[in-house]
């Protein structure tokens, strides 16, 4: 796969959250494996054609999320974290189930309802 990544202007995010997305998709697909590097700061700006301080601030919230580290001198890596992959993935699981239970509660279900919901979808799946 391509060491590419696609930012939109149409889309709504941050710049800096599209970069951080996509770099999270890339690992979780296994296509950027742990201690792969990443493209330096100002190469990934150029690329984007976004600011240096907008891929700094992406890749800041990939190294405190555990994602990728940087070590001075030599640039940015996937993290060699056991199960990256599965992390990410339980994460994002994690934000679907969050965003489902919160649109449950803004429909004015009950929690048992939710829950129902989600066990029915199970079953049905």
């Amino acid at each position: 796969m391509t060491e590419a990544l696609f930012l939109s202007q149409n889309d709504s995010r941050p710049m800096y959250l599209q970069i951080m997305e996509q770099i999270k998709q890339k690992v979780c697909a296994g296509d950027w494996p742990a201690g792969h590097p990443l493209p330096s700061i100002r190469e990934l700006s150029v690329a984007t054609k976004v600011s240096v301080i907008t891929v700094k601030r992406a890749y800041t919230e990939l190294e405190q999320e555990g994602v990728i580290v940087t070590q001075a001198g030599r640039g940015s890596f996937v993290a060699d974290v056991v199960d990256i992959q599965k992390s990410l993935l339980d994460a994002e699981l994690e934000k679907h189930i969050a965003s489902a239970i919160k649109a449950g509660h803004a429909l004015g279900l009950s929690d048992n309802q939710i829950v129902a919901l989600v066990k029915k979808a199970l079953v049905g799946s």
